[in-house]
Protein backbone atom coordinates (compact mmCIF):
# COMPACT_ATOMS: atom_id res chain seq x y z
CA UNK A 1 0.00 0.00 0.00
CA UNK A 2 2.81 2.39 0.66
CA UNK A 3 4.16 2.28 -3.03
CA UNK A 4 0.96 2.93 -3.70
CA UNK A 5 0.53 5.84 -1.95
CA UNK A 6 3.98 7.09 -3.13
CA UNK A 7 2.67 6.33 -6.68
CA UNK A 8 -0.28 8.73 -6.29
CA UNK A 9 1.75 11.96 -4.46
CA UNK A 10 4.08 11.51 -7.47
CA UNK A 11 1.83 11.62 -10.48
CA UNK A 12 -0.34 14.43 -8.95
CA UNK A 13 1.45 17.36 -8.46
CA UNK A 14 0.43 19.53 -5.17
CA UNK A 15 0.54 22.96 -6.97
CA UNK A 16 -1.54 21.79 -10.41
CA UNK A 17 -3.96 19.92 -7.60
CA UNK A 18 -5.02 22.65 -5.17
CA UNK A 19 -5.02 25.54 -7.73
CA UNK A 20 -8.25 24.05 -8.42
CA UNK A 21 -9.74 25.02 -5.22
CA UNK A 22 -7.52 28.66 -4.07
CA UNK A 23 -5.71 31.18 -6.13
CA UNK A 24 -2.50 30.21 -5.74
CA UNK A 25 0.24 32.92 -6.19
CA UNK A 26 4.17 32.37 -6.90
CA UNK A 27 5.94 33.82 -4.23
CA UNK A 28 10.15 32.93 -4.31
CA UNK A 29 10.69 29.09 -4.13
CA UNK A 30 6.98 28.91 -2.71
CA UNK A 31 2.97 29.53 -3.70
CA UNK A 32 0.75 31.27 -1.52
CA UNK A 33 -2.70 32.08 -1.47
CA UNK A 34 -5.53 33.10 1.20
CA UNK A 35 -6.51 29.56 2.82
CA UNK A 36 -9.61 27.51 1.64
CA UNK A 37 -10.58 26.69 5.17
CA UNK A 38 -11.01 29.68 7.04
CA UNK A 39 -12.14 33.28 6.53
CA UNK A 40 -8.57 35.88 6.17
CA UNK A 41 -7.74 39.00 4.01
CA UNK A 42 -3.99 38.11 4.10
CA UNK A 43 -2.78 35.13 2.73
CA UNK A 44 -1.18 32.98 5.41
CA UNK A 45 -1.30 29.60 2.93
CA UNK A 46 1.74 28.27 1.84
CA UNK A 47 2.40 25.15 -0.84
CA UNK A 48 6.01 23.91 -1.26
CA UNK A 49 6.56 22.61 -5.18
CA UNK A 50 9.89 21.38 -3.64
CA UNK A 51 8.75 19.29 -0.80
CA UNK A 52 4.81 18.49 -2.32
CA UNK A 53 3.73 19.48 1.07
CA UNK A 54 0.73 22.83 2.22
CA UNK A 55 0.70 24.79 5.30
CA UNK A 56 -2.00 27.04 6.97
CA UNK A 57 0.23 29.87 9.45
CA UNK A 58 -2.83 31.39 10.32
CA UNK A 59 -6.19 30.23 11.99
CA UNK A 60 -5.91 26.11 10.82
CA UNK A 61 -2.26 26.13 11.71
CA UNK A 62 -2.62 22.60 9.57
CA UNK A 63 -0.40 21.51 6.72
CA UNK A 64 0.29 18.12 4.98
CA UNK A 65 0.71 16.32 1.56
CA UNK A 66 -1.75 16.33 -1.55
CA UNK A 67 -3.49 13.08 0.43
CA UNK A 68 -4.43 15.38 3.80
CA UNK A 69 -5.44 18.36 1.78
CA UNK A 70 -7.97 16.18 -0.31
CA UNK A 71 -9.15 14.83 3.23
CA UNK A 72 -9.64 18.17 4.83
CA UNK A 73 -11.30 19.81 1.94
CA UNK A 74 -13.64 16.76 1.11
CA UNK A 75 -14.54 16.20 4.46
CA UNK A 76 -13.56 12.16 3.56
CA UNK A 77 -11.66 9.33 5.44
CA UNK A 78 -8.43 8.62 4.40
CA UNK A 79 -8.85 5.71 2.65
CA UNK A 80 -11.65 7.62 0.78
CA UNK A 81 -8.96 10.34 -0.30
CA UNK A 82 -6.78 7.33 -1.88
CA UNK A 83 -9.82 6.10 -4.22
CA UNK A 84 -10.50 9.81 -5.40
CA UNK A 85 -6.87 10.47 -6.07
CA UNK A 86 -5.76 7.08 -7.17
CA UNK A 87 -8.23 8.06 -10.15
CA UNK A 88 -6.97 11.45 -10.68
CA UNK A 89 -3.82 9.87 -10.93
CA UNK A 90 -4.10 6.29 -12.90
CA UNK A 91 -3.52 4.32 -10.15
CA UNK A 92 -5.12 0.97 -9.45
CA UNK A 93 -5.62 0.68 -5.86
CA UNK A 94 -5.08 -2.96 -4.37
CA UNK A 95 -8.02 -3.66 -2.95
CA UNK A 96 -6.63 -6.56 -0.40
CA UNK A 97 -3.91 -4.27 1.28
CA UNK A 98 -5.76 -2.05 3.32
CA UNK A 99 -8.60 -2.65 5.98
CA UNK A 100 -10.73 0.81 6.63
CA UNK A 101 -14.08 -0.13 8.38
CA UNK A 102 -15.54 3.07 8.19
CA UNK A 103 -15.14 3.15 4.25
CA UNK A 104 -16.35 -0.41 3.75
CA UNK A 105 -19.49 0.43 5.34
CA UNK A 106 -20.12 3.73 3.33
CA UNK A 107 -18.84 2.12 0.23
CA UNK A 108 -22.37 -0.64 0.85
CA UNK A 109 -24.77 2.16 1.17
CA UNK A 110 -23.25 4.71 -1.96
CA UNK A 111 -23.33 0.60 -3.80
CA UNK A 112 -27.30 0.54 -2.44
CA UNK A 113 -28.33 3.68 -3.72
CA UNK A 114 -27.12 3.57 -7.09
CA UNK A 115 -28.37 -0.03 -7.21
CA UNK A 116 -31.87 1.33 -6.24
CA UNK A 117 -31.11 4.49 -8.70
CA UNK A 118 -30.83 2.09 -11.45
CA UNK A 119 -34.02 0.37 -10.07
CA UNK A 120 -36.06 3.42 -10.01
CA UNK A 121 -34.71 4.78 -13.89
CA UNK A 122 -35.34 1.45 -14.82
CA UNK A 123 -39.22 1.68 -13.81
CA UNK A 124 -39.65 4.96 -15.09
CA UNK A 125 -38.33 4.75 -18.36
CA UNK A 126 -38.95 1.65 -19.28
CA UNK A 127 -42.46 -0.02 -17.75
CA UNK A 128 -45.84 0.56 -17.40
CA UNK A 129 -46.08 1.02 -14.03
CA UNK A 130 -43.80 4.19 -14.51
CA UNK A 131 -46.04 5.76 -17.49
CA UNK A 132 -48.31 8.08 -14.68
CA UNK A 133 -44.34 10.11 -14.03
CA UNK A 134 -43.55 9.76 -17.62
CA UNK A 135 -46.81 11.47 -18.75
CA UNK A 136 -46.18 14.13 -15.49
CA UNK A 137 -42.48 14.77 -16.57
CA UNK A 138 -43.83 15.13 -20.31
CA UNK A 139 -46.19 18.01 -18.50
CA UNK A 140 -43.87 20.07 -17.03
CA UNK A 141 -41.74 20.40 -20.20
CA UNK A 142 -39.24 17.99 -18.50
CA UNK A 143 -37.43 16.41 -21.79
CA UNK A 144 -36.23 12.77 -22.00
CA UNK A 145 -32.00 14.37 -22.19
CA UNK A 146 -32.94 15.68 -18.77
CA UNK A 147 -34.63 13.11 -17.24
CA UNK A 148 -31.08 10.88 -18.25
CA UNK A 149 -29.19 13.65 -17.15
CA UNK A 150 -30.42 13.92 -13.66
CA UNK A 151 -31.03 10.11 -13.50
CA UNK A 152 -34.71 10.59 -12.71
CA UNK A 153 -36.65 7.60 -11.66
CA UNK A 154 -40.16 6.69 -10.28
CA UNK A 155 -40.76 4.46 -6.91
CA UNK A 156 -43.85 2.44 -7.88
CA UNK A 157 -46.50 2.34 -5.54
CA UNK A 158 -45.79 -1.16 -3.83
CA UNK A 159 -44.75 -1.45 -0.42
CA UNK A 160 -41.69 -4.00 -0.94
CA UNK A 161 -41.14 -4.05 -4.54
CA UNK A 162 -37.30 -2.33 -3.43
CA UNK A 163 -36.87 -4.43 -0.80
CA UNK A 164 -36.86 -7.55 -2.91
CA UNK A 165 -35.00 -6.38 -5.42
CA UNK A 166 -32.01 -5.29 -2.95
CA UNK A 167 -32.12 -8.45 -1.17
CA UNK A 168 -31.63 -10.68 -4.52
CA UNK A 169 -28.77 -8.66 -4.60
CA UNK A 170 -27.34 -9.43 -1.74
CA UNK A 171 -28.04 -6.99 0.66
CA UNK A 172 -28.74 -7.66 4.24
CA UNK A 173 -32.37 -5.91 6.29
CA UNK A 174 -29.57 -4.23 8.36
CA UNK A 175 -28.04 -2.87 5.64
CA UNK A 176 -31.37 -1.68 3.74
CA UNK A 177 -32.40 0.32 6.20
CA UNK A 178 -28.91 1.80 7.15
CA UNK A 179 -29.41 3.33 3.59
CA UNK A 180 -32.80 4.58 4.49
CA UNK A 181 -34.65 3.20 1.48
CA UNK A 182 -36.66 0.76 3.70
CA UNK A 183 -38.28 1.38 7.34
CA UNK A 184 -38.32 -1.28 9.68
CA UNK A 185 -41.46 -1.75 11.55
CA UNK A 186 -41.47 -1.27 15.49
CA UNK A 187 -43.11 -4.49 15.74
CA UNK A 188 -42.18 -6.86 12.82
CA UNK A 189 -41.60 -7.02 8.97
CA UNK A 190 -40.56 -3.49 6.63
CA UNK A 191 -41.09 -1.53 4.08
CA UNK A 192 -39.91 0.76 1.20
CA UNK A 193 -39.52 4.38 2.77
CA UNK A 194 -40.24 5.78 -0.89
CA UNK A 195 -44.12 4.83 -2.41
CA UNK A 196 -45.76 6.33 -5.74
CA UNK A 197 -43.24 8.96 -6.10
CA UNK A 198 -41.04 10.74 -8.69
CA UNK A 199 -37.38 10.08 -7.57
CA UNK A 200 -34.55 12.90 -7.33
CA UNK A 201 -31.51 11.16 -6.81
CA UNK A 202 -29.07 13.23 -4.29
CA UNK A 203 -25.74 13.59 -5.48
CA UNK A 204 -22.36 14.82 -3.96
CA UNK A 205 -19.41 17.11 -5.71
CA UNK A 206 -17.97 13.88 -6.79
CA UNK A 207 -21.20 12.73 -8.26
CA UNK A 208 -21.96 9.82 -5.20
CA UNK A 209 -25.29 9.06 -5.06
CA UNK A 210 -25.79 9.79 -1.09
CA UNK A 211 -29.68 10.00 -0.57
CA UNK A 212 -32.89 10.33 -2.60
CA UNK A 213 -35.95 13.04 -2.83
CA UNK A 214 -39.51 11.70 -3.83
CA UNK A 215 -42.06 13.78 -4.97
CA UNK A 216 -45.58 12.60 -3.82
CA UNK A 217 -47.86 12.06 -7.61
CA UNK A 218 -51.03 12.66 -7.04
CA UNK A 219 -52.56 13.95 -3.68
CA UNK A 220 -53.30 12.28 -0.35
CA UNK A 221 -53.93 14.24 2.78
CA UNK A 222 -52.00 11.18 4.70
CA UNK A 223 -49.01 11.76 3.09
CA UNK A 224 -46.03 14.70 2.46
CA UNK A 225 -45.43 16.07 -1.09
CA UNK A 226 -41.80 15.92 -0.92
CA UNK A 227 -39.92 12.97 1.28
CA UNK A 228 -36.17 12.22 1.61
CA UNK A 229 -33.78 10.29 2.94
CA UNK A 230 -32.70 10.32 6.37
CA UNK A 231 -29.42 11.16 7.70
CA UNK A 232 -27.30 8.42 6.91
CA UNK A 233 -23.83 7.97 7.28
CA UNK A 234 -23.38 8.95 3.66
CA UNK A 235 -26.61 11.76 3.58
CA UNK A 236 -26.63 15.25 5.64
CA UNK A 237 -28.95 17.32 4.69
CA UNK A 238 -26.91 20.24 5.89
CA UNK A 239 -24.19 19.89 3.62
CA UNK A 240 -26.41 18.66 0.38
CA UNK A 241 -26.78 20.78 -2.34
CA UNK A 242 -29.18 18.80 -5.25
CA UNK A 243 -27.52 19.44 -8.91
CA UNK A 244 -23.93 20.34 -7.68
CA UNK A 245 -22.16 17.20 -9.19
CA UNK A 246 -23.88 18.65 -12.77
CA UNK A 247 -23.17 22.62 -12.28
CA UNK A 248 -19.90 22.68 -10.28
CA UNK A 249 -17.86 23.41 -13.38
CA UNK A 250 -20.53 26.09 -14.77
CA UNK A 251 -20.91 27.85 -11.16
CA UNK A 252 -17.05 28.15 -11.14
CA UNK A 253 -17.10 29.80 -14.72
CA UNK A 254 -19.49 32.27 -14.00
CA UNK A 255 -17.65 32.88 -10.25
CA UNK A 256 -21.47 33.06 -9.56
CA UNK A 257 -24.47 30.37 -8.05
CA UNK A 258 -27.77 30.88 -8.36
CA UNK A 259 -29.49 28.82 -5.39
CA UNK A 260 -32.89 28.18 -5.37
CA UNK A 261 -35.24 26.02 -3.17
CA UNK A 262 -36.74 22.87 -5.38
CA UNK A 263 -35.52 20.33 -7.58
CA UNK A 264 -37.78 21.60 -10.44
CA UNK A 265 -36.36 24.68 -10.11
CA UNK A 266 -32.84 23.46 -11.12
CA UNK A 267 -34.12 20.85 -13.63
CA UNK A 268 -35.74 23.49 -15.27
CA UNK A 269 -33.13 26.25 -15.59
CA UNK A 270 -30.80 23.59 -16.50
CA UNK A 271 -32.83 22.63 -19.72
CA UNK A 272 -33.16 26.16 -20.94
CA UNK A 273 -29.19 26.68 -20.50
CA UNK A 274 -29.01 28.11 -17.07
CA UNK A 275 -26.70 25.45 -15.48
CA UNK A 276 -25.06 27.71 -12.31
CA UNK A 277 -28.05 26.33 -10.08
CA UNK A 278 -27.97 23.96 -6.90
CA UNK A 279 -31.48 23.62 -5.00
CA UNK A 280 -31.10 23.55 -1.15
CA UNK A 281 -33.05 21.31 1.57
CA UNK A 282 -34.65 23.48 3.64
CA UNK A 283 -35.54 26.81 4.04
CA UNK A 284 -32.28 28.61 3.87
CA UNK A 285 -28.50 28.09 3.79
CA UNK A 286 -26.34 26.60 6.19
CA UNK A 287 -22.95 27.16 6.92
CA UNK A 288 -21.75 23.40 5.37
CA UNK A 289 -23.62 24.82 2.23
CA UNK A 290 -22.11 27.85 2.19
CA UNK A 291 -18.18 25.62 3.10
CA UNK A 292 -19.40 23.72 -0.08
CA UNK A 293 -20.19 26.83 -2.49
CA UNK A 294 -17.37 28.88 -1.75
CA UNK A 295 -15.02 26.66 -3.27
CA UNK A 296 -16.38 26.87 -6.75
CA UNK A 297 -17.49 31.13 -6.22
CA UNK A 298 -17.42 33.90 -4.33
CA UNK A 299 -21.09 35.02 -5.06
CA UNK A 300 -23.56 33.66 -4.29
CA UNK A 301 -27.44 34.42 -5.85
CA UNK A 302 -30.23 33.51 -3.86
CA UNK A 303 -33.52 32.86 -6.18
CA UNK A 304 -36.09 32.07 -3.41
CA UNK A 305 -39.65 31.99 -3.51
CA UNK A 306 -41.09 35.77 -3.90
CA UNK A 307 -43.05 35.12 -0.43
CA UNK A 308 -42.72 35.88 3.41
CA UNK A 309 -41.47 32.56 3.61
CA UNK A 310 -39.02 32.95 1.27
CA UNK A 311 -37.75 36.65 2.69
CA UNK A 312 -36.98 35.07 5.88
CA UNK A 313 -35.16 31.97 4.47
CA UNK A 314 -33.14 34.62 2.98
CA UNK A 315 -32.30 36.47 6.40
CA UNK A 316 -31.32 33.17 7.95
CA UNK A 317 -29.08 32.89 5.15
CA UNK A 318 -27.28 36.14 5.61
CA UNK A 319 -25.80 35.20 9.24
CA UNK A 320 -23.79 32.17 7.94
CA UNK A 321 -22.72 34.06 4.65
CA UNK A 322 -21.44 36.93 6.71
CA UNK A 323 -18.91 34.57 8.45
CA UNK A 324 -17.57 33.33 4.83
CA UNK A 325 -17.17 37.00 3.72
CA UNK A 326 -19.58 35.51 0.57
CA UNK A 327 -21.17 38.49 -1.75
CA UNK A 328 -24.98 37.64 -1.61
CA UNK A 329 -27.06 39.38 -3.84
CA UNK A 330 -31.09 38.42 -4.02
CA UNK A 331 -33.25 37.76 -7.45
CA UNK A 332 -36.65 39.24 -7.20
CA UNK A 333 -38.54 37.34 -10.17
CA UNK A 334 -41.08 39.13 -11.72
CA UNK A 335 -43.35 36.35 -14.25
CA UNK A 336 -43.59 33.51 -11.46
CA UNK A 337 -43.23 32.83 -7.70
CA UNK A 338 -39.78 30.47 -8.62
CA UNK A 339 -37.32 29.99 -11.42
CA UNK A 340 -39.27 26.57 -12.58
CA UNK A 341 -42.34 28.66 -13.19
CA UNK A 342 -40.90 31.89 -14.32
CA UNK A 343 -38.94 30.10 -16.87
CA UNK A 344 -42.25 28.55 -18.42
CA UNK A 345 -44.14 31.68 -18.12
CA UNK A 346 -41.63 34.16 -19.89
CA UNK A 347 -37.87 32.58 -20.43
CA UNK A 348 -36.90 36.29 -21.85
CA UNK A 349 -37.97 38.29 -18.50
CA UNK A 350 -36.74 35.37 -16.41
CA UNK A 351 -33.28 35.98 -17.86
CA UNK A 352 -34.05 39.58 -17.40
CA UNK A 353 -34.73 38.80 -13.27
CA UNK A 354 -31.54 37.46 -13.50
CA UNK A 355 -29.10 40.32 -14.75
CA UNK A 356 -30.64 42.59 -12.14
CA UNK A 357 -29.79 40.97 -9.17
CA UNK A 358 -28.74 43.44 -5.93
CA UNK A 359 -26.36 43.16 -3.21
CA UNK A 360 -28.51 41.67 -0.25
CA UNK A 361 -28.25 44.81 1.99
CA UNK A 362 -29.70 46.83 -1.10
CA UNK A 363 -32.24 44.43 -1.04
CA UNK A 364 -33.16 44.25 2.61
CA UNK A 365 -33.04 48.08 2.54
CA UNK A 366 -34.94 48.47 -0.46
CA UNK A 367 -38.06 45.83 1.02
CA UNK A 368 -37.59 47.32 4.27
CA UNK A 369 -38.71 51.24 2.52
CA UNK A 370 -41.26 48.99 0.10
CA UNK A 371 -42.84 47.71 4.28
CA UNK A 372 -43.14 51.40 5.53
CA UNK A 373 -43.61 53.53 3.26
CA UNK A 374 -43.97 56.71 4.62
CA UNK A 375 -41.92 59.38 5.68
CA UNK A 376 -43.20 59.24 9.62
CA UNK A 377 -40.88 59.44 12.13
CA UNK A 378 -42.80 55.98 13.07
CA UNK A 379 -41.90 54.64 9.99
CA UNK A 380 -38.25 56.01 9.71
CA UNK A 381 -37.97 54.08 13.64
CA UNK A 382 -39.37 50.84 11.88
CA UNK A 383 -37.36 51.07 8.70
CA UNK A 384 -34.10 51.68 10.92
CA UNK A 385 -34.63 48.79 13.68
CA UNK A 386 -35.70 46.38 10.79
CA UNK A 387 -32.05 46.79 9.03
CA UNK A 388 -30.02 47.26 11.89
CA UNK A 389 -29.14 43.87 13.04
CA UNK A 390 -28.42 42.93 9.84
CA UNK A 391 -26.25 45.75 8.63
CA UNK A 392 -24.47 45.37 12.19
CA UNK A 393 -23.39 41.79 10.92
CA UNK A 394 -21.66 43.38 7.96
CA UNK A 395 -17.35 42.14 8.95
CA UNK A 396 -15.99 44.74 6.75
CA UNK A 397 -15.72 48.28 8.02
CA UNK A 398 -15.81 49.88 4.88
CA UNK A 399 -18.77 48.20 3.27
CA UNK A 400 -20.43 48.72 6.88
CA UNK A 401 -19.59 52.20 6.55
CA UNK A 402 -21.39 52.47 3.00
CA UNK A 403 -24.48 51.20 4.33
CA UNK A 404 -25.08 53.21 7.43
CA UNK A 405 -24.51 56.17 5.06
CA UNK A 406 -27.12 54.60 2.93
CA UNK A 407 -29.71 54.50 5.30
CA UNK A 408 -28.88 57.84 6.64
CA UNK A 409 -29.96 59.06 3.14
CA UNK A 410 -32.90 57.15 3.10
CA UNK A 411 -34.26 58.08 6.26
CA UNK A 412 -33.10 61.81 6.06
CA UNK A 413 -31.03 61.58 9.29
CA UNK A 414 -27.69 62.02 10.05
CA UNK A 415 -24.63 59.42 9.95
CA UNK A 416 -23.96 59.71 13.58
CA UNK A 417 -27.49 58.89 14.47
CA UNK A 418 -27.54 55.84 12.64
CA UNK A 419 -24.65 54.80 14.37
CA UNK A 420 -25.55 55.75 17.82
CA UNK A 421 -28.22 52.92 16.91
CA UNK A 422 -26.12 50.49 15.35
CA UNK A 423 -24.31 50.37 18.63
CA UNK A 424 -27.67 49.93 20.75
CA UNK A 425 -28.64 47.04 18.68
CA UNK A 426 -27.07 43.52 19.15
CA UNK A 427 -26.83 41.21 16.04
CA UNK A 428 -29.71 38.83 16.11
CA UNK A 429 -27.52 35.89 16.49
CA UNK A 430 -24.30 35.02 18.10
CA UNK A 431 -23.04 31.92 15.59
CA UNK A 432 -20.77 35.01 13.55
CA UNK A 433 -18.31 35.56 16.93
CA UNK A 434 -18.56 32.29 18.49
CA UNK A 435 -15.90 30.28 17.06
CA UNK A 436 -13.15 29.28 19.07
CA UNK A 437 -9.88 30.82 17.17
CA UNK A 438 -6.46 29.54 18.56
CA UNK A 439 -4.49 33.39 19.74
CA UNK A 440 -1.92 34.31 17.06
CA UNK A 441 0.08 36.25 19.58
CA UNK A 442 3.10 34.44 20.00
CA UNK A 443 5.49 35.75 22.26
CA UNK A 444 8.92 37.75 20.69
CA UNK A 445 11.36 35.48 22.55
CA UNK A 446 9.50 32.23 20.12
CA UNK A 447 8.90 34.22 17.55
CA UNK A 448 12.51 34.79 16.40
CA UNK A 449 13.49 31.55 17.37
CA UNK A 450 10.97 30.30 14.58
CA UNK A 451 12.43 33.02 12.02
CA UNK A 452 15.81 32.27 12.71
CA UNK A 453 15.50 28.23 12.01
CA UNK A 454 13.50 29.33 9.03
CA UNK A 455 15.84 31.32 7.50
CA UNK A 456 18.58 29.03 8.54
CA UNK A 457 16.61 26.10 6.83
CA UNK A 458 15.76 28.55 3.58
CA UNK A 459 19.40 29.88 3.09
CA UNK A 460 23.39 28.85 2.77
CA UNK A 461 24.70 31.55 5.26
CA UNK A 462 28.87 32.14 4.66
CA UNK A 463 31.65 30.30 6.11
CA UNK A 464 32.51 33.40 8.68
CA UNK A 465 28.76 34.08 9.95
CA UNK A 466 28.13 30.72 10.48
CA UNK A 467 30.97 29.68 12.61
CA UNK A 468 30.17 32.66 14.81
CA UNK A 469 26.26 31.66 14.35
CA UNK A 470 27.31 28.43 15.62
CA UNK A 471 29.76 30.22 18.01
CA UNK A 472 26.87 31.90 19.66
CA UNK A 473 23.96 29.31 20.39
CA UNK A 474 23.35 26.03 21.22
CA UNK A 475 20.44 23.91 20.52
CA UNK A 476 19.67 23.92 24.66
CA UNK A 477 19.04 27.69 24.28
CA UNK A 478 15.88 26.84 22.29
CA UNK A 479 12.69 27.00 24.04
CA UNK A 480 10.89 24.25 21.62
CA UNK A 481 13.05 21.52 22.17
CA UNK A 482 12.03 19.93 18.37
CA UNK A 483 13.89 23.49 17.31
CA UNK A 484 16.90 23.21 19.10
CA UNK A 485 17.26 19.72 17.59
CA UNK A 486 16.44 20.98 14.09
CA UNK A 487 19.62 23.40 15.06
CA UNK A 488 21.57 20.94 15.74
CA UNK A 489 21.40 18.92 12.87
CA UNK A 490 22.29 21.99 10.90
CA UNK A 491 25.23 23.13 12.56
CA UNK A 492 26.09 19.44 12.15
CA UNK A 493 25.66 19.87 8.32
CA UNK A 494 27.68 22.59 7.96
CA UNK A 495 30.49 20.88 10.30
CA UNK A 496 30.58 17.77 7.68
CA UNK A 497 29.94 19.52 4.58
CA UNK A 498 31.53 22.49 2.50
CA UNK A 499 28.88 22.82 -0.22
CA UNK A 500 26.42 25.10 0.17
CA UNK A 501 23.28 24.55 2.57
CA UNK A 502 20.57 22.67 0.57
CA UNK A 503 17.08 21.54 2.86
CA UNK A 504 16.37 19.06 0.16
CA UNK A 505 19.85 17.49 0.82
CA UNK A 506 19.58 18.15 4.46
CA UNK A 507 15.82 17.07 5.66
CA UNK A 508 16.56 13.28 4.15
CA UNK A 509 19.29 13.59 7.25
CA UNK A 510 17.27 14.45 9.95
CA UNK A 511 14.65 11.37 12.15
CA UNK A 512 11.39 11.71 10.89
CA UNK A 513 9.52 12.83 13.97
CA UNK A 514 11.60 15.95 13.01
CA UNK A 515 10.57 16.32 8.98
CA UNK A 516 6.94 17.77 10.17
CA UNK A 517 8.46 20.47 12.20
CA UNK A 518 11.43 21.33 9.28
CA UNK A 519 8.91 21.33 6.30
CA UNK A 520 6.69 23.95 8.26
CA UNK A 521 10.00 25.93 9.35
CA UNK A 522 10.92 25.66 5.60
CA UNK A 523 8.01 27.14 4.13
CA UNK A 524 7.40 29.82 7.07
CA UNK A 525 9.48 32.35 5.31
CA UNK A 526 10.60 30.67 2.31
CA UNK A 527 9.80 33.97 0.79
CA UNK A 528 12.07 36.33 2.99
CA UNK A 529 14.83 37.71 1.46
CA UNK A 530 18.38 37.21 2.69
CA UNK A 531 19.72 38.71 6.12
CA UNK A 532 22.49 40.65 6.27
CA UNK A 533 25.41 38.60 7.91
CA UNK A 534 25.44 41.02 11.28
CA UNK A 535 21.84 41.12 11.67
CA UNK A 536 22.69 37.04 11.73
CA UNK A 537 24.15 37.55 14.50
CA UNK A 538 22.17 39.88 16.55
CA UNK A 539 19.38 37.66 16.27
CA UNK A 540 21.80 34.88 17.53
CA UNK A 541 22.94 37.25 20.37
CA UNK A 542 19.64 37.62 21.32
CA UNK A 543 17.89 34.09 21.23
CA UNK A 544 21.32 33.28 23.67
CA UNK A 545 20.61 36.74 25.56
CA UNK A 546 16.96 35.42 26.17
CA UNK A 547 18.44 31.73 27.02
CA UNK A 548 20.54 32.85 29.56
CA UNK A 549 18.00 35.29 31.49
CA UNK A 550 15.50 32.10 31.19
CA UNK A 551 18.11 30.02 32.86
CA UNK A 552 18.27 33.05 35.92
CA UNK A 553 15.09 33.16 36.57
CA UNK A 554 14.36 29.19 36.78
CA UNK A 555 17.67 28.90 39.34
CA UNK A 556 16.08 32.00 41.35
CA UNK A 557 12.92 29.95 41.82
CA UNK A 558 14.90 27.44 43.73
CA UNK A 559 16.34 29.47 46.14
CA UNK A 560 19.03 27.28 47.17
CA UNK A 561 22.99 27.79 47.66
CA UNK A 562 23.38 25.90 44.40
CA UNK A 563 20.81 28.03 42.66
CA UNK A 564 22.40 31.26 43.99
CA UNK A 565 25.93 30.26 42.72
CA UNK A 566 24.23 29.18 39.16
CA UNK A 567 22.66 32.43 39.33
CA UNK A 568 26.27 34.82 39.68
CA UNK A 569 27.87 32.72 37.29
CA UNK A 570 25.35 32.98 34.38
CA UNK A 571 24.82 36.88 35.31
CA UNK A 572 28.73 37.14 34.89
CA UNK A 573 28.54 35.19 31.50
CA UNK A 574 25.12 37.44 30.28
CA UNK A 575 27.33 40.73 31.41
CA UNK A 576 30.03 39.60 28.87
CA UNK A 577 27.67 38.44 25.93
CA UNK A 578 26.24 41.81 26.21
CA UNK A 579 29.31 43.55 26.03
CA UNK A 580 30.67 41.46 22.97
CA UNK A 581 27.01 42.21 21.45
CA UNK A 582 27.81 46.11 21.61
CA UNK A 583 31.40 45.76 19.85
Amino acid sequence: MASQIEEIKQKIDIVDYISNFTDLKKTGRNFKACCPFHQEKTPSFVVSPERQIWRCFGTCAEGGDVISFHMKYENVTFVEALHDLAEIAGVKLNQDSYDDDTWKDKEVLFTINNLALKYYSYVLTSTKFGEKARMYLSNRGVNEKIVKKFDLGYAPASWNSLQKFLTKKGYSQKQLVDSGLIISRSSSGSYDRFRNRLMFPLKDTRGNVVGFSGRLLGSTAKEAKYVNSPETDIYHKRSNLFGIHLTKDAIRKADNVHVVEGEFDVITPYQNGFENFVAIKGTSLTDEQLAILRRFAQRITLVLDADEAGMEAMKRSIVPAEKYDIDIQIVVLTSGKDPDEALLKDKTSFKKDLTKALPVYDFLIQHAQQKYPEATSFQKKHIAQELSPFINMIQNPIVKSHYIKQIARVLNVSDASVWTLMRQTKKPTKRINNQTVPSLSIPRAHLIQRYFISFLLNHSIPEGSSRDVFKIVADMDFTVPAYGRIFKYIAQYYNSSSDPFDYLLFVPSIPSELKTVGDELYMLAADMPEFDPQELIRIAYEIKINSIKKQIDDAAKQNNPESDMKITSLSQELKEIEKVRKI
